[in-house]
């Protein structure tokens, strides 16, 4: 026990690795911030970089990068409704009606305080649960993961507003826009119209980044004499009893965000929003609707994105297996460094394991400290005139669509889908499932390749291999459900039973 401690204190106590491990994280909430510049880049680039170092500065920086980049998406979701990461896609749909209110520094407060929840659960889990978690895990077929998709597909019921038809339809659109490129089983050609340049598909960045923010620049033309919308920010960090308010919906998001970071290929964009759909289920009476800036808006996807990332160093110590794409860059920086992640990490080289635990504990402290300060700065943004504000969304939105692939046909891409994402707003469609189907459609499209193939593509047996397992069965039974309470004769069952 003591030895453990002392390589979960590490960090801590070096001074070099503790000024690493800040400057990580630091670095990673204003690279989380810029639409574009994703916390998967910034990582890979610093593999380039640390291949000269020893192993604990190169893994305690880029946790630091890791832990803030997740995070950081958050801040320009609230003050310009652009998300800085897909983790923050369900963070925008409250926090920035929260910031045309004049509550900007209220809604960064809550979310920084939730995101640093979510992430000691997170930790804490892969402390103590860490077995236990990965042997849940493992035991998903491709036919878990399909019906995963499936149940994540259906959660167009809590963001397409009003309209559920219409909500149908943008999941539908984005399902359509994320299969677009070559098959990846028979390299077949899909919707590329015999476009080379389309072959390989359309980058989900560009699709977020104009559909959000290129948009949202193009509404706000409509209210260019309107004046900035004055913040008032009495108090920054939220009180005692708004934390207790929120616990319960808190640990909940949290167990969300563990459980689908755990599940490799999955991540936190969609533990952020199954969170959210989670959060509009089981809050009866929110003292603001949804979508107009609740705060359980807030703190449901920002505790499970950031318990996420917890949850996917768990199959990355324990199996070897990444939980998403920045633990599977990390596993090929310890392999650099000699490391092996895998079952015999925790036998041979346990103290690599406790120091990880410890790094990213400092580096969620960190990010607490570093969230909650310059707030009164940050949210000046939304003061802007909008002759300010308008073009420092579109450059904002430029470059972060080239510097995904440096392409300026990403570029062209991102201002299309900015013109197509305005009429969509103009008629009432939300874009949120637009965003979702593109998450969602190669999880769906690969795993049900997978799961038809591993039953000889007969689908009778893949409806038995669902029946008979119990895991397949409680997920299938979850989609019925989730399904039937979308259609009226569900909101008529439960008036009567109300009556």
């Amino acid at each position: 026990m003591i030895e453990i401690l002392q390589n979960v204190l590490i960090p801590f106590l070096d001074l070099k690795l503790l000024s690493l491990v800040a400057l990580g994280t630091f670095s990673g909430i204003y690279i989380g911030a810029i639409p574009g510049l994703s916390v998967t880049m910034a990582v890979s680039i610093l593999i380039s970089f640390t291949f000269s170092w020893d192993v604990y500065p190169a893994i305690s920086l880029m946790i630091g990068i890791y832990m803030g980049g997740v995070y950081g998406g958050s801040r320009t979701a609230i003050l310009l409704n652009i998300p800085g990461a897909p983790s923050a896609i369900a963070t925008a749909l409250d926090g920035f009606p929260m910031a045309q209110r004049g509550e900007a520094g209220e809604a960064i407060g809550i979310t920084t305080v939730m995101s640093f929840f979510g992430g000691l659960i997170g930790i804490t889990v892969l402390a103590l649960a860490a077995p236990s978690v990965s042997a849940f895990a493992i035991k998903f077929q491709p036919r878990d993961y399909m019906l995963l998709a499936v149940l994540g597909i259906l959660l167009v019921g809590s963001l397409s507003g009003d309209s559920l038809v219409k909500g149908i339809f943008a999941g539908a659109m984005g399902l359509m826009i994320g299969s677009i490129g070559l098959d990846p089983l028979t390299m077949d050609q899909r919707f590329t119209f015999g476009s080379t340049a389309m072959m390989g598909g359309i980058s989900f960045i560009a699709v977020m980044i104009g559909m959000f923010g290129v948009s949202e620049a193009l509404i706000q033309l409509h209210s260019m004499k309107t004046p900035g919308v004055k913040q008032v920010i009495n108090r920054i960090v939220p009180s005692f009893g708004t934390i207790r308010k929120y616990l319960p919906l808190s640990l909940q998001s949290s167990a969300i965000g563990v459980i689908i970071g755990a599940l490799p290929g999955t991540g936190g964009d969609i533990a952020a929003l199954m969170a959210y759909d989670h959060a509009r289920r089981v809050t009866k009476d929110p003292e603001v609707p949804f979508g107009q800036g609740a705060r359980e808006g807030l703190v449901a996807p920002e505790t499970a994105n950031n318990a996420a990332v917890g949850g996917a160093f768990i199959p990355m110590m324990t199996l070897g297996i990444p939980g998403d794409s920045v633990t599977a860059i990390m596993i090929g920086a310890l392999f650099i460094h000699g490391l092996h992640p895998g079952p015999m990490l925790m036998v041979e080289q346990p103290h690599m394991f406790w120091f990880i635990v410890g790094c990213l504990m400092l580096a969620n402290i960190f990010m607490l400290i570093f969230g909650l300060t310059g707030i009164k700065l940050f949210v000046k943004v939304v003061e802007m005139p909008r002759t300010v504000l308008i073009p420092l969304i579109l450059l904002l939105s430029i470059v972060g669509a080239y510097a995904v692939n440096n392409s300026l046909t990403d570029v062209y891409w991102m201002l299309g889908f900015g013109v197509l994402g305005y009429f969509m707003r103009l008629y009432g469609f939300s874009l949120g499932p637009v965003i979702l189907g593109v998450i969602l459609s190669r999880l769906l499209d690969d795993n049900w390749r997978r799961a038809i193939i591993s039953d000889q593509e007969s689908l009778p047996r893949l409806l038995h291999g669902i029946v008979t397992s119990p895991l397949s069965l409680t997920l299938f039974l979850a989609v019925i459900v989730i399904f039937l309470s979308k259609t009226p004769l569900w909101s008529m069952l439960m008036r009567k039973k109300t009556s």
